[in-house]
Order: C-alpha cells, then sequence, then structure tokens
C-alpha cells in the first residue's frame, strides 16, 4: 500500500495532536455576556406552526415536578387539564387552580439539563415564578423523614450550570424571593429547614468520597436539578426557587424512597400556594392581580 493509499484510509474526522493540554470543552470558550444564537422563542414559534397551536401564555406561576407525582395525582383526580397551547416538543403542561389561581405543571423534567431546557421555554412563554420540587437522597444523619428543604445553594457538580456562570462552587437561591417564600411558609404553619444541597449530574457515581465531602460542606441533600436553575435564573434573571423533598437514604436501606401520604402532594400545594401569596405581596405580574 502506497503511503497516499494510506492517507485516503484515515478517518475523515482525524485531528492533530494539541500541542498544550486543552482545557476542558465544558470550559472553553464560554462568553457569559453574549446572546444565544439558539433562542427558547423561536424553538416555540416553529413548534407551534409544525403544531397548529395558538400563541398564549402559560400561567404565571409553573412547577417542575421531576419525580411526576404531583401531576400525576392531580390529573387522576380531575383537577387539572393539559394546555392545549403548550408548544415544548418534549413536554406536557398540566394546567389546574389552587389557592384561587391558575398554575401549571411539568412532569418529568429529570436532570439539570432537561429542567433548564424546560425551564427557558416556561419563561419565554409568560412563566413569571418557576418553583422546581425534587425528591432527594439525606445526606446528613438525624434528619427528618420526608422533610422538605428550601434549597438557598447547590453545590455544582453538574454541566448545565456552567454554560450560564464562570466556574464557581455554588449556585444560590436569590436571597429576597428565599426570604419571601420562607415567611410566607412559615405564616401558613409549614415547617421547613433552608440549607444546600449538592446537584449531580450522575446518580449512580454517587461514590463514599463524594458523599463524605457533601457532608463536610454541611449540604443536606443530594438531587439533580437545583445548581442548574439557580445558574440560569441568575443569568436570565428569571425566578427560580427550588425544594427538596429528602425521601431517601440513597437506596441503602429496605422500604426507601416513600414520600408520605399521597405522595407529598399537599405538602407541595401548600409550597404553591406560599410562593404565589410571596409573589403576589411583592406586586409581582399577573400573580398579583389575582391575588
Amino acid at each position: 500500500m502506497s503511503a497516499r493509499d494510506a492517507k485516503a484510509d484515515e478517518p475523515a474526522y482525524a485531528f492533530a495532536e494539541p500541542r498544550e493540554p486543552p482545557c476542558p470543552p465544558l470550559l472553553a470558550a464560554k462568553d457569559y455576556a453574549a446572546p444565544s444564537v439558539f433562542q427558547a422563542r423561536n424553538l416555540l414559534r416553529e413548534a407551534r406552526r409544525q403544531k397548529h397551536l395558538a400563541e398564549a401564555p402559560v400561567p404565571a406561576i409553573c412547577l417542575l415536578d421531576p419525580d411526576g407525582d404531583v401531576v400525576r395525582l392531580l390529573g387522576e383526580r380531575g383537577r387539572g387539564e393539559q394546555s392545549g397551547n403548550w408548544a415544548c416538543y418534549h413536554t406536557d403542561l398540566l394546567e389546574f387552580t389552587h389557592a384561587g389561581m391558575r398554575m401549571g405543571a411539568v412532569a418529568r423534567a429529570v436532570g439539570g439539563a432537561f429542567a433548564v431546557l424546560v425551564a427557558e421555554q416556561l419563561f419565554a412563554s409568560g412563566c413569571e415564578l418557576l418553583v422546581s420540587v425534587t425528591s432527594a437522597g439525606r445526606l446528613q444523619p438525624g434528619a427528618p423523614e420526608a422533610a422538605f428543604v428550601l434549597i438557598e445553594r447547590a453545590l455544582r457538580d453538574e454541566g448545565t450550570s456552567y454554560h450560564y456562570l464562570p466556574p464557581a462552587a455554588f449556585a444560590c437561591v436569590d436571597p429576597a424571593l428565599a426570604e419571601a417564600v420562607g415567611e410566607a411558609l412559615g405564616h401558613a404553619g409549614f415547617l421547613l429547614q433552608r440549607a444546600g444541597t449538592w446537584t449531580t449530574d450522575a446518580p449512580f457515581r454517587e461514590t463514599e468520597s463524594a458523599i463524605a465531602r457533601a457532608r463536610a460542606l454541611g449540604l443536606v441533600g443530594v438531587e439533580m436539578e437545583a445548581a442548574a436553575l439557580y445558574a440560569f435564573a441568575a443569568a436570565r434573571r428569571c425566578p427560580v426557587v427550588c425544594f427538596a423533598h429528602l425521601t431517601n437514604e440513597l437506596a441503602q436501606v429496605a422500604g426507601d424512597f416513600e414520600k408520605g401520604k399521597d405522595e407529598g402532594l399537599n405538602e407541595v400545594l401548600s409550597i404553591l400556594g406560599a410562593c404565589r401569596a410571596a409573589w403576589a405581596r411583592n406586586g409581582r405580574g399577573r400573580a398579583a392581580e389575582e391575588f
């Protein structure tokens, strides 16, 4: 075989070896001030065209329900209906009334990338406040079972947040929003902890050393969405508040993953009601108009 023939057999995608160790692609070529070429509003425009949907706003307050239990139970009990104008290619939007206001909920947007994909489209469609309630693994011994945590900071052990904010250890909730929601929950008699969590992209790589590090940082739970959602919220200036429902011991005990009565539905609805009250008291958008 000639040198020419050998060269022709080389794969077309072969690349020269870099002269210096490259920066990890996740951190390379990031211009955090630059707008994205691919925009959620344009994606939704084309989805509406293809699906023959009218352009109409989603409810002002929406819920991300990664486990899907809240959406499932509301649907089974006839308390909601599928939106006829939600143009997302990947999800359905359940609309329901709670605390005197029409709200929306998207199920099974699991993981930071999927959660932010949906969040971008919700805010492009008229959402004014996004609430995420996800089940989480319990990290600290002695934590009460099926406890709820308002996540104040989330360890950025995932990829999506690094497309929105420069590298840092944590992504954090807006303090004023957390204070308003926490106060509203207190007025409603809802007891919850305000603490930090560890957000991971790889739940089946929760090793002993990684767990020990999270515990040493004082983090109370491990989940998959909060850091990405808080980074998106900060970069886009979109109000997002995340809660963790501590439901399991990382599958280390029999009978794990129990959420309590009705899969915690009433508690989640209480959280939504408090979020709505906090948002309305601050005179925000449609939530205030309908309060």
